[in-house]
């Protein structure tokens, strides 16, 4: 019977331990800064809906109803926006994402060539992430990026310039002809060597 107690006893620990070290495991993300998260949409109709704050509970939680183009000059846009630390890509040639979003999520990277002090154009290296029903950790390389399908023929292609890029904006996938509704979560981004 002792031998038996001590088995169960040493079964229980180990299953413990085994489950201890599950939970540690998601919990080894860095924390989201605050003053690094900030979302946006047109003065069209779009809409972001959050639950108090941005960042609850150690992650972000947005709901984003994205309006259709208005007209040929003025489009609707919905984006969940991450302020590099740095305000700089340099040195860094991944991105890792631990997301979830029902649709399939673009990461767009803020270049200074194709934004407000650039071309005005908007046209920013992009990579288009899987929809996931559950918690989904992504890593994408820069080299993997490419300029939308809508680039204006105007926009000169300087490249993909790391240290030109201040922001990652994460937008889920919608039309300008239908727009859309979309619920994205993020848990983590961290840039990569």
């Amino acid at each position: 019977m002792y031998f038996f107690k001590i088995s169960l006893l040493a079964a229980l620990t180990s299953l413990l331990l085994l489950f201890m070290v599950a939970a540690n495991a998601n919990n080894t993300h860095t924390v989201l800064d605050k003053h690094q998260w900030s979302y946006d949409t047109d003065p069209y109709g779009s809409e972001a809906i959050i639950n108090e704050k941005l960042i609850r509970h150690g992650g972000i939680w947005i709901k984003f109803r994205r309006v259709p183009r208005v007209d040929e000059k003025r489009n609707s846009w919905i984006e969940l926006i991450h302020r590099l630390p740095m305000a700089s890509l340099a040195g860094n040639k991944k991105i890792r994402l631990t997301y979830q979003c029902d649709i399939p999520l673009i990461i767009k990277l803020s270049q200074l060539e194709y934004g407000k002090k650039g071309d005005e154009s908007y046209a920013h290296y992009q990579i288009k992430l899987p929809k996931t029903k559950g918690w989904t950790t992504k890593v994408v390389d820069l080299k993997d990026f490419y300029r939308p399908k809508w680039t204006p023929a105007n926009s000169t292609d300087y490249g993909l310039l790391p240290q030109h890029i201040n922001a990652i904006y994460l937008t889920p996938s919608m039309t300008d002809k239908s727009g859309g509704e979309a619920i994205l979560q993020v848990r983590a981004i961290e840039l990569l060597p």
